[in-house]
């Protein structure tokens, strides 16, 4: 497969499974835009593992050492995302930890079900979310990779917990609880209650909770923005500020997480996109 081929699959997988990354990162450079889509379908690949194969740990164990030979040049030349990424590597000075983190990460969802504190929490969310914007560093800001490196895993942590204050209903019907216990007790809310799809005033006050320290984060991952250079700074802070927007949209739906799935209007998503 030649690497023309194998980025346009990268692209089909980004503009069907995230139209907001799709939409946002769309403004890139046309070099950069594509990088960014091969680094994509790496993390979708790896994610799906986890979500829908039918033998997880053994399919996740195979990957990881598929992405062992990668690192020594040795990759299946007809699949299009080591393809893609073969040739992300070699224009761009990657590191590979990320990559590893990552898998690292997603294998946690395969015996952590429950997470206790916050910290635990920022933990998983590091492994698999800031670990994504570490993984794009080298494409969009070559020069910036060490002074964006906190901005980039603080702007993880705002769209994992984000994701979750998302998620709550899909995930309780998977087994998985990513609320930390402890501030679901410091607001007087437990896990009956979160099972029943209780939308109380102690949930919205545990929802708020969360939801400020995402916002928290969002903020300090803005404040090193101007460093991206200019072709990328604008799709790094639209694709922040349009996850952002998903809070807005729950709380303007009354913090309905349990039947369903909130997304940002594209109507929402153009009028950020113009003002940046």
């Amino acid at each position: 497969m030649d690497v023309k081929e194998a980025y346009l699959y990268c692209e089909e997988v980004i503009a069907a499974n995230s139209k907001s990354f799709y939409r946002t990162f769309s403004l890139l450079p046309k070099a950069k835009k594509k990088a960014v889509w091969g680094v994509y379908t790496f993390c979708r690949t790896v994610d799906d593992i986890v979500d829908e194969g039918d033998n997880p740990a053994v399919e996740l164990e195979n990957f990881k050492q598929e992405f062992h030979e990668f690192l020594r040049g040795n990759f299946d030349a007809e699949n299009p995302m080591w393809v893609a990424l073969a040739d992300v590597f070699e224009r761009y000075a990657m590191e590979a930890e990320p990559f590893h983190a990552l898998i690292n990460g997603q294998e946690m969802d395969l015996t952590i079900k429950r997470y206790y504190t916050v910290e635990e929490l920022l933990t998983y969310s590091y492994h698999v979310a800031s670990t994504v914007g570490l993984m794009l560093l080298p494409i969009l800001a070559p020069n910036k990779t060490q002074v964006l490196r906190e901005g980039a895993i603080a702007l993880g942590h705002a769209m994992q917990i984000t994701n979750i204050l998302r998620d709550i209903g899909e995930d309780l019907k998977i087994g998985r609880i990513y609320l930390p216990s402890e501030v679901m007790q410091k607001n007087g809310f437990n896990e009956e209650e979160l099972y029943a799809g209780t939308v109380s005033p102690e949930f919205i006050a545990m929802w708020e909770e969360m939801a400020e320290l995402a916002e928290h984060y969002y903020r300090s991952a803005f404040e090193t923005i101007h460093e991206y250079p200019m072709d990328a700074r604008i799709p790094v802070k639209g694709a922040g500020l349009v996850y952002k927007e998903i809070l807005t949209t729950i709380r303007a739906k009354h913090y309905n997480v349990f039947h369903e799935k909130h997304f940002v209007p594209d109507e929402s998503k153009k009028a950020i996109l113009a003002c940046l």
